[in-house]
């Protein structure tokens, strides 16, 4: 309030040396009348008293309506009941132009929202269509069994994993999200995604390190296999001789640790940003950053905690903690 008193009286420091100027030239003139200066003090006190009267009780008029028009500020609500009532006509003209202002806003999001709800709907239509001929090439693939067809089979598979994540990115922010959370056998979701990627085990020599976890954990099936398929999407792409590790520790994290090239220290705090890709990124052009920044924003909807541990030349590790739940089941 203070810094707002001291506003105030800036504003009204032309009218308060109005006021002075008058006092000063009526105590002027009666000066040169040789009038006795009794008559201008007891007039200038009695003013000088009703004036600030008066402006404590303007002040505080002018803070009412300051606060009222700072809780604007964070209301989502119709600006036109909220504004107070205006008390000159210049405030009147200036609720007009608000009000038009913001009339042409709701216009203007009202278009971007729904050229965006056009996007999507495009996309979104356009991922599900490219399935089609995606799996009739796999089924046209899976009847010749030579170098070219298995080169091009994983090729295929890569396409098929990016479509994915289109999907699941276009989904992410939907309304209509459908999260199913209630108990899984976390081995049904990792054997699922392991024999998605069982060829490039194969193919590229990569042994996997993994036992029956025998864990219940709390989640989304369809969504938490996604994680756990970019979690190994990447350590299979970054690790080219060595080992792939899928463990449980501390009851409900699930691990996943690869003996892969490892991030750069001043690149883990960053690598859950949506379009980072860091150094290892940096030398694999094809890196999107997308992976990543999708699992973290799934983990945080179904309410896990995802870390990354890390080590150049040694490995990294992807921890997911599923005893963060915070989501109200019904």
């Amino acid at each position: 309030m203070r810094e707002f008193f001291i506003t105030y009286l800036k504003q009204r420091k032309q009218l308060i040396g109005i006021n002075a100027l008058f006092f000063l030239i009526f105590g002027v003139t009666f000066k040169l009348y040789h009038l006795p200066m009794r008559a201008v003090f007891y007039p200038v006190l009695l003013c000088t008293v009703f004036g600030c009267i008066f402006h404590i009780f303007h002040f505080y008029k002018i803070w009412n309506k300051h606060k009222q028009l700072q809780k604007l500020e964070i209301l989502p609500t119709n600006l036109e009941e909220m504004l107070p009532e205006p008390s000159t006509y210049e405030e009147e003209d200036y609720q007009k132009i608000l009000l038009l202002l913001m009339e042409e806003q709701k216009k203007l999001e009202s278009g971007k929202n729904q050229l965006y709800n056009d996007m999507i709907d495009y996309y979104t239509t356009w991922a599900h269509q490219i399935k089609t001929p995606i799996a009739s090439m796999k089924l046209t693939l899976q009847n010749d069994d030579s170098e070219l067809s298995r080169r091009l089979s994983g090729d295929l598979f890569r396409i098929e994993q990016y479509v994915e994540m289109v999907l699941m990115f276009l989904r992410l922010d939907s309304s209509s999200t459908d999260y199913v959370i209630k108990e899984y056998e976390l081995d049904d979701m990792i054997k699922s995604a392991v024999r998605k990627f069982a060829r490039q085990f194969i193919q590229r020599r990569i042994r996997l390190d993994y036992q029956p976890v025998d864990v219940r954990v709390l989640t989304d099936e369809k969504w938490f296999s996604f994680v756990i398929e970019q979690v190994l999407s990447n350590a299979l792409k970054y690790t080219s001789e060595g080992s792939v590790a899928i463990t449980v520790e501390d009851a409900k994290t699930l691990c996943i640790r690869d003996t892969g090239m490892g991030i750069a220290p001043e690149d883990l705090p960053r690598i859950f940003e949506k379009g980072y890709t860091g150094y290892n990124g940096r030398s694999d052009k094809k890196a999107s950053g997308i992976g990543l920044y999708l699992c973290k924003r799934i983990c945080n909807n179904l309410g896990h905690r995802i870390s990354a541990e890390s080590e150049l030349d040694k490995g990294t590790t992807i921890k997911i903690d599923m005893e963060q739940l915070k989501i109200e089941i019904e």
